[in-house]
């Protein structure tokens, strides 16, 4: 279920696409967002602000918020396809992170006018789930699955890390409460939990095992697009900038508060993510590894 906002801006942006607002016309102000639909004037501004991101409005000077004038729509429009405004987005976000990617600038990218990118997705939203299953499908799974459990988790588990590692915005997309049906994305639930039914679980140690080998690759997913915004905000690498920290922990640690951690920072120690992942997946796997050795036999 979208957020409050997020319908809202469905709601004006298809009366916008369907010419019931034109350009040059008011769209809703704030104030009127807030009585229509019973929102907060946060939400309401919100609003604004996304559809603006979207290119599809503009705010003038006496006139308010207002449909944008339509671009003179290039010759290409005619012909653009979905998988050209994925690809374009999915470029973008590959050089410049997510945060670079609206309709505004996929249109600009592709040469086209911004509206008519919307007869092929519905917003950014929607954009960035048909991103994610895109890089989802460069690293296919096999036909058929390693004989042994244990080596057709770490497969799966390890070619959808390769693809956060190619394109670390693709965390975003992958959500752990409310997951999209998109096909490739599927394919790796789909590969899980036939997994984990072949051996014989109940349901619910189906599901959780599956979503904590999700949320381990996901969190650090989400680090590693953390890592990337803030290497190209700051210019430095994680350890470059822990090397700027030193002074001030070693500071903190010097009260005798900390003592383990005045022992670690005392250490060497190079935190690669990598590292982390194939940890953690191997903990979650010995981890179900014991489980099922504790299992009564089958009686016969």
């Amino acid at each position: 279920m979208n957020a409050p906002y997020q319908r809202i801006v469905a709601e004006i942006r298809e009366r916008i696409t369907s010419g019931r607002l034109r350009p040059g016309e008011r769209v809703p102000s704030t104030r009127r967002i807030t009585q229509e639909w019973g929102v907060a004037m946060a939400t309401a501004t919100k609003v604004i602000a996304a559809l603006r991101d979207e290119g599809l409005v503009d705010t003038k000077p006496g006139a308010g918020t207002v449909v944008r004038a339509k671009d003179r729509a290039p010759s290409g429009d005619q012909n653009l396809q979905r998988a050209d405004v994925v690809r374009a987005a999915i470029a973008i976000a590959d050089a410049e992170g997510m945060s670079a990617v609206s309709m505004r600038r996929v249109a600009t990218e592709i040469g086209v006018a911004t509206m008519s990118l919307y007869r092929q997705v519905s917003g950014k939203d929607d954009l960035l789930v048909l991103m994610a299953d895109q890089v989802a499908g460069e690293e296919p799974l096999p036909r058929q699955p390693p004989p042994q459990w244990r080596a057709s988790l770490e497969l799966s588990s390890r070619l959808l890390w390769t693809v956060c590692r190619r394109h670390p915005w693709v965390a975003e997309a992958l959500s752990l409460t409310r997951p999209r049906a998109t096909p490739n994305l599927m394919r790796y639930s789909e590969w899980v939990l036939t997994t984990l039914r072949r051996l014989g679980l109940g349901m619910d140690d189906m599901m959780y095992l599956h979503l904590n080998l999700f949320s381990h690759l996901r969190g650090l997913a989400l680090s590693l697009q953390s890592e990337t915004r803030e290497r190209q905000d700051t210019g430095m690498t994680n350890n470059e900038w822990m090397d700027t920290q030193v002074a001030e922990f070693r500071e903190v640690v010097a009260t005798g508060q900390y003592p383990t951690m005045e022992y670690v920072v005392t250490q060497d120690f190079e935190q690669d993510l990598d590292v982390m992942f194939e940890y953690g997946l191997r903990l979650i796997l010995d981890g179900l590894d014991r489980q099922l050795a504790r299992r009564p036999p089958a009686s016969g």
